[in-house]
């Protein structure tokens, strides 16, 4: 038996490390993965020398996702072109699964999502860490206890427990750490102590923070911040640490279910006092919330009580050698194995690994089986107890009230971490056995492991939601359709106008009187003039006069003829009017222009808001608890993370949105930011399904999806008019198709607050249910001697 057990333990402490196993061995048969995008802006010479490939046409060469988007337009910012980089894996785990982008006001909130979060500290982490201080209680208790059982099973659960490190004290482990008083423990008397003005300026997460910076340096690798590890430790951890806790509480020197086999709800009645009336409204007070989360477990466990038969038949027919050498098989392969061989010790891990948690599962539930049907209780045994329909209990919780009462408060305080099936192991383990599981071949692991703490920063984090969209898009862009100029641009653009009429008139005025001058002057010169054309001219009343003749011209020469200088002084007039209104249309010309100029270079320049680093989904982050009330799920694989690009320091707009990538190249009305994920819950990219469209709507053949808009399915136009100066500039789609193969390692890197909390971490529930194996065995060779001597 010793043999079975030491396999049961050593796989199921294994399995917290051998998720990426398959990886691992068989990267050169995977598909390859995206698992990094980085944009580059203006060139992506670099590209190469930093890992990255760049997205291509068919023919090979880089494709601009720009298009010339932007505008060259006086004032504008220009072109920019623009380019995807990405890099390949094979590890599924590493793999991004969606690719999202958020406009710059495409309907985003980072306050409320900061406001989210405190609200999640002070009504779901603060509660819940003062009702689970009763479970950490006793397990200190229990750590230092003279009853034997009780202390072999809390410093069993210390040591697991130091398997789970925290990066915030150095790295201890949590096993140690929670020996001693936590920031929270210490914190709390302090908030206390203030008044009540006071602590409307401070909550008591305030308290904790200032506390726990101002802990001298020796003690801050001494106290944890059980606050922070409970809201920010991925879920896997979470859910450990509390289902070991509640494991190793209860510091009686009798068991719960010793205890509970001799309370009734008439024992618990006589130890109230008041009227009968009194005493049961006191033992519902004490006992009914407790009875109703008993009760989400209770259809579970009976229904694996009545299936006592289909477990003997699974310890009967397990091959041990079989699963071990399934095991031996996967460990054995290699980059040099085929393809052929990985998929057949892979299928037989998988395989192998069902059984082996089938077996443990069975080895439990008859050893509890038999315990429960050969004790006595009430009218009957624990086993018909136990066994009775789920309507039956739930019209009478009170039948619950004894088994309430006999947990201890750290129990109570852990029923959602722990199932009705662990409670028995609990029970029935055998303290001696404790000893002999291995831990070394558990990996210390950070508390924080997979986990984006910056996801934590205040100010960091939008919260999205087709609501906040939707009244973003009432609001939409259109206003960068047509430029918009200043009142002042406005009057001198109507005032340069007027002057240029004005210039225009003065100059068509002056030339006419010139050219009369110029006319008359000639005309009335001529030496061929007639005594009938001088008549013909004062008939026509044009007065003149003649200079006395110059004899070298002759008897009809004319010196000097003048026409009543009509012409000649207009026309002087005309042009030094012409000349001033000239300079000054130059001058209110060159107003204009600057008005415009600035117009203009304020209409293309436009202010960016910070790129938030991470965007959620609300429907993501929120749910609802039994009461109706919001409450934080904050699934960490749901965060996306804003793309890298290759601006630097010193750059243009780096102060504005940092690295972050603007799929705009930072010269349109509107960042358009690039979003990336990776969550176990979606399936991979796919790096060779890669596709860029330039100029064509139409989706390629065998694509659904694409880059798309938070919200959205459809792949999404890069250049999309909303969002460039270039109305006329060609879409760009980028597209890709995801893996179809389920994931090998399912799971979740999320909080203990999500939807999923109640799957308790599976590598402690095996490792101590292993203990137990033999008890199970031992207890079906009896009942099988038992039946044959009948």
């Amino acid at each position: 038996m010793k043999h079975l057990s030491s396999i049961l333990i050593a796989l199921a402490l294994a399995l917290v490390i051998a998720g990426t196993l398959p990886a691992q061995v068989c990267a050169d048969s995977l598909p390859e993965y995206i698992s990094e995008v980085k944009v580059y802006e203006g060139n992506c010479d670099k590209a190469a020398s930093e890992g990255f490939k760049i997205l291509s046409d068919d023919k090979g060469d880089p494709v601009d996702l720009n298009q010339g988007s932007g505008s060259t337009d006086t004032g504008a910012k220009g072109n920019k072109k623009v380019y995807l980089g990405y890099k390949t894996t094979t590890v599924r785990s590493e793999a991004i699964t969606d690719l999202a982008l958020m406009n710059m006001k495409g309907g985003y909130d980072v306050a409320e999502y900061d406001k989210l979060m405190d609200g999640q500290m002070s009504r779901q982490i603060v509660p819940f860490v003062e009702n689970f201080l009763a479970a950490i209680d006793e397990y200190r208790e229990n750590y230092e206890s003279a009853d034997v059982k009780n202390r072999q099973r809390a410093q069993y659960i210390h040591d697991v427990l130091n398997k789970l490190t925290d990066d915030d004290t150095g790295g201890a482990g949590l096993g140690d750490l929670l020996l001693n008083e936590t920031v929270y423990e210490i914190a709390k008397p302090r908030y206390e102590a203030l008044s009540d003005k006071e602590k409307e300026k401070k909550s008591l997460y305030d308290v904790n923070n200032q506390v726990r910076d101002s802990l001298p340096e020796a003690e801050k690798n001494k106290h944890a911040d059980i606050l922070t590890i409970i809201a920010q430790a991925n879920g896997k951890a979470t859910l450990m640490l509390s289902n070991l806790l509640t494991r190793a509480a209860d510091t009686s020197d009798d068991t719960w279910l010793e205890r509970f086999e001799g309370t009734d709800y008439d024992s618990l009645l006589q130890l109230e006092s008041g009227s009968p009336t009194d005493r049961i409204k006191k033992l519902a007070r004490k006992y009914d919330d407790a009875a109703n989360s008993f009760l989400d477990l209770w259809e579970d466990f009976r229904e694996d009580l009545l299936k006592y038969d289909e477990y003997t038949q699974i310890i009967e027919n397990y091959d041990s050698e079989s699963v071990q050498q399934a095991f031996d098989s996967f460990r054995n392969l290699s980059e040099n194995s085929t393809e052929e061989e990985i998929a057949e010790a892979a299928a037989a891990f998988t395989e192998a690994q069902g059984k082996m948690m089938e077996m443990v599962k069975a080895a439990e539930m008859v050893a509890i089986c038999d315990h429960l049907e050969n004790t006595d209780y009430g009218d009957g045994t624990m086993l018909d107890f136990f066994t009775q329909p789920t309507e039956d209990v739930e019209d009478d919780t009170t039948v619950l009230y004894p088994l309430i009462a006999s947990l201890s408060a750290g129990q109570i305080a852990g029923l959602e971490f722990i199932t009705i099936r662990e409670l028995m192991i609990i029970a029935l383990s055998e303290p001696e056995k404790y000893s002999d599981v291995n831990l070394d071949i558990i990996t210390e692991t950070s508390v924080y492991d997979g986990v984006d703490r910056a996801i934590y920063q205040k100010g960091g984090v939008a919260l999205t939601s087709e609501a906040l969209r939707s009244d973003a898009m009432k609001n939409s862009v259109s206003e960068y359709e047509a430029a918009s100029f200043s009142a002042w641009s406005i009057a001198m653009m109507t005032l340069t106008a007027a002057s240029f009429v004005a210039f225009a008139a003065s100059a068509v005025t002056w030339r006419y009187m010139s050219v009369k001058a110029s006319y008359w002057s000639d005309f009335l010169s001529s030496p061929n003039l007639t005594e009938a054309t001088f008549t013909e001219l004062k008939n026509q009343g044009i007065q003149y006069k003649i200079v006395v003749p110059d004899p070298e011209l002759g008897p009809r020469g004319v010196r000097n003829i003048f026409f009543d200088e009509l012409y000649a002084s207009r026309a002087a007039i005309s042009k030094y009017v012409t000349i001033g209104i000239g300079v000054a249309m130059i001058i209110i010309g060159a107003i204009t222009i600057y008005l415009s100029y600035r117009d203009m270079k304020e209409h293309y320049d436009v202010d960016f808001t910070p790129i938030p680093h991470y965007m959620i989904e609300k429907k993501d982050l929120v749910g609802y608890n039994t009461d109706g009330d919001q409450i934080v799920l904050k699934n960490q694989s749901a965060y996306y993370k804003a793309v890298e690009s290759n601006r630097k320091k010193g750059d243009s707009y780096y102060n504005d949105i940092g690295s972050c990538a603007d799929m705009n190249g930072c010269v349109n009305p509107q960042w358009l930011a690039l979003y990336a994920v990776k969550n176990e819950a979606m399936s991979p990219i796919l790096a060779s399904s890669l596709k860029v469209v330039v100029g064509d709507a139409t989706v390629p053949q065998g694509y659904v999806t694409g880059i798309h808009m938070f919200g959205e399915k459809a792949a999404f136009n890069l250049n999309d008019s909303h969002y460039c100066w270039n109305q006329s500039a060609k879409s760009v789609m980028v597209y890709f198709k995801v893996a179809t193969a389920a994931s090998p390692s399912a799971g979740t890197t999320g909080s203990s607050f999500s939807a999923g909390y109640l799957a308790i971490a599976g590598v402690a529930g095996l490792a101590i249910g292993a203990l137990i194996s033999g008890i199970a065995v031992s207890s079906l060779n009896k009942k099988k001697a038992k039946k044959a001597g009948a």
